[in-house]
């Protein structure tokens, strides 16, 4: 069997596309007699649409909005079906380089990460910025004043502009506590954490509106929060953790 290389794997792999054929790299054999029960690796994952109408957000314009979900998160969602219609093709591939697996399944949680954080940051806007419920409680007993964690999230926020990452207001499992974390990818998280709030600091996310005017950008979403929903994840969250502890 003929040894492909790392760069030619992944130029096969990383195209985005829902086309993508597995023939290109992958032996008859390894597609035919790779194991139907591989549910795992299904590649069917689908776009959830807009949880909010585009048109009525403050300072976040439809264009901008509709390109970021129907480019950057439906794009992840393709690639993520790629790798894993791959990652099964490849299961019965007994004499496999392991880097060339290891590269697939470094991609399988970059394009995971991407999918999970857009629909957390999609599904907390379309709100009108204002903190309400338990989770604005928990936030004053933490920071002292829901001010002081606005301005600790923001100032997190513009730490990232003109590059590329993610700030995560969370629920800590392991801690108890909350906290806003620094991502730079969609493979960062504080492990055993259950993110409440997610801001896209991907140039993707502002560029179209603010240009490299990040700070613009950062108040304009904290104008567009839906608390409803972080109460509602943080109310989750509470209940597994109480879980947890029992």
């Amino acid at each position: 069997m003929n040894q492909i290389t790392r760069r030619e794997a992944m130029e096969t792999i990383i195209t985005g596309s829902a086309g993508l054929t597995l023939a290109t790299t992958i032996p008859a054999a390894a597609q035919t007699t790779a194991p139907a029960a591989a549910k795992v690796f299904s590649g069917q994952h689908q776009p959830k649409p807009l949880p909010f109408d585009p048109t009525k957000l403050k300072g976040l314009s439809e264009k901008l909005i509709r390109s970021h979900h129907e480019n950057n998160y439906a794009g992840a969602v393709k690639a993520l079906n790629a790798v894993e219609q791959r990652l099964a093709a490849m299961l019965s591939e007994k004499e496999l380089p392991a880097y060339v697996y290891g590269d697939l399944k470094r991609e399988e949680l970059v394009r995971t990460g991407s999918v999970v954080l857009h629909e957390i940051y999609f599904g907390n806007l379309g709100g009108d910025g204002k903190a309400a419920g338990d989770v604005l409680n928990a936030i004053k007993q933490t920071w002292g004043s829901y001010e002081q964690w606005e301005a600790e999230f923001k100032r997190t926020g513009n730490a990232l502009g003109g590059g590329s990452g993610w700030v995560i207001f969370a629920h800590n499992f392991q801690t108890g506590e909350l906290h806003n974390y620094w991502s730079w990818d969609h493979m960062h998280n504080a492990p055993f954490s259950r993110p409440l709030l997610a801001l896209d600091m991907y140039e993707h996310s502002y560029h179209m509106d603010y240009g490299a005017a990040a700070a613009k950008y950062v108040d304009a979403f904290m104008q567009n929060v839906n608390w409803e929903e972080v109460n509602r994840r943080f109310t989750s969250a509470q209940k597994a953790a109480a879980l947890l502890r029992g």
